[in-house]
């Protein structure tokens, strides 16, 4: 008997003024009966639109009946298949605009929690698998994977059980890429990562950190080295800038510079070798899921006063509705139809305020977006010791600049002929945000997914 009730089971999580001091998990996660109970609202669909909406095509109504039967192992089962990282994309995946998006059940009520029963199989799999993981007899191939972020792991993951021998060569003394240094420990725990990678070496994947392509060796040394083919996934690190005044001062961070030294460095820990100097108040500039990260980041270490800078309005913020609705209840300010025009120093050389601009929106640009314009007489500063711009990332050009041949556009991502991912160079294929921009974890998937299926077809031939 389906359950019809018209709303998801809600997530089970921390209190907001408990979470927002500590760096613990949010969300707790559904119990098996919240999870059966879930499941049991999927109509197992004859068209699957679900399946359509996610990037890796996990076979959802498949493991979701599986959970509904409590048949939990056999639902990780299901979705293994096709994704290799299920405990990540569970927590951090945009859901609301892919598979739960196009959710029959969603035009009448709320759709199927898709990404909390993903988490809660791949979960309970974690928590409840004794056996080995079983390693593909080699085919004698060799490929390489530059960036062990999503796109990387999930080529290597998806190559390797073909019985490809594949090395993973990450630029950090870490894999995981945006997952480990980018996402807080308090959405997806490093636990949770260095599991999913241990997997992947288990299947024979080996794993390279410290080692920066365009540096230590060049991808043409890779084929001297005999790799019949390469996959670059090595996303899109550069940080932006607004080029405002005072972007210099001493407490101005890039967000990547920020949220790396707060999780991948521990700098939340006093004792932590690199920690962030303490501030009161914190202005993020920028929207997207990162700015929402580092703010409540802030947070976390101690600002009593966070804000959120955008130029665009509320509607317009483009982070996951989840994560606004996250940092609102956890005392983030938002400061929307805001633009800086300059951060402003002390004697010292400190960040003591940011000056800005009130916006009003007028008609919409080429991205379909009505574009923000400036209220005359609105300028006023805000009062702050510290910024952190969260305005978007670019690729780092050492690739491209040391790889003969490797065509790329205007903004330095890496171009490919289709959704294969191959590039003007023979062998080469490129995926994630080393392609698109910075983009999503599992936009990235999907791309390093694409790439392995059309390099298993190349050196098959």
């Amino acid at each position: 008997m389906p359950n019809m009730s018209l709303k998801k089971n809600p997530m089970p999580s921390q209190e907001p003024d408990v979470r927002n001091k500590n760096f613990l998990e949010v969300a707790l996660g559904y119990t098996a009966e919240m999870a059966v109970d879930e499941a049991q609202r999927c109509l197992n669909c004859k068209n699957k639109p679900c399946v359509k909406g996610c990037p890796v095509n996990i076979d959802i109504p498949g493991f979701i009946k599986e959970i509904a039967e409590g048949r939990f192992e056999e639902a990780y089962g299901v979705i293994a298949q096709s994704s290799s990282l299920p405990a990540v994309c569970g927590r951090v995946c945009p859901q609301e605009t892919q598979c739960e998006g196009v959710c029959i059940r969603g035009i009448k009520g709320e759709p199927v929690a898709i990404g909390r029963l993903e988490r809660f199989a791949a979960d309970y799999h974690n928590a409840n698998f004794k056996g080995e993981i079983e390693k593909p007899d080699s085919n004698g191939k060799k490929v390489a994977v530059i960036g062990a972020g999503p796109a990387g792991l999930t080529c290597a993951g998806d190559l390797a059980k073909k019985g490809y021998e594949v090395t993973v060569y990450e630029a950090l003394h870490l894999a995981g890429g945006v997952l480990v240094y980018g996402i807080p420990e308090f959405r997806l725990p490093k636990s949770i990562v260095q599991k999913e990678i241990d997997g992947l070496k288990a299947m024979g994947v080996k794993v390279e950190t410290n080692t920066i392509i365009g540096k230590t060796m060049t991808i043409d040394e890779l084929f001297d080295y005999g790799y019949k083919a390469v996959f670059i996934g090595s996303g899109a690190g550069l940080p932006r800038f607004m080029n405002i005044p005072g972007e210099n001062l001493k407490g101005v961070y890039s967000a990547n510079e920020f949220l790396t030294r707060v999780n991948l460095m521990k700098a939340y820990n006093p004792e932590s070798d690199t920690p962030v100097k303490e501030n009161n108040k914190v202005a993020v500039v920028g929207g997207g899921n990162v700015a929402m990260d580092a703010a409540r980041c802030a947070k976390r270490l101690g600002a009593e006063e966070v804000y959120i800078v955008y130029r665009r309005g509320e509607a317009e913020l483009p982070a996951r509705a989840e994560e606004i609705e996250h940092a609102k209840e956890e005392g983030i300010i938002f400061k929307t139809l805001t633009n800086p025009t300059e951060i402003i120093g002390d004697e010292n050389n400190f960040v003591s305020g940011i000056k800005c601009v009130s916006m009003e929106l007028g008609e919409p640009d080429e991205s379909g977006r009505r574009r923000p314009v400036v209220k005359e007489g609105s300028e006023h500063v805000i009062d702050v010791d510290c910024v952190i711009m969260s305005i978007g990332t670019s690729p780092n050009p050492l690739i491209r600049n040391t790889t003969e041949g490797l065509e790329c556009n205007k903004h330095g991502c890496i171009v490919t002929s289709d959704e294969s991912g191959l590039t003007s160079r023979e062998g080469v294929y490129a995926g994630g945000d080393a392609v698109t921009g910075a983009a999503t974890v599992i936009l990235a998937m999907g791309a390093g997914k694409s790439a392995a299926a059309a390099i298993d077809e190349y050196l098959s031939k």
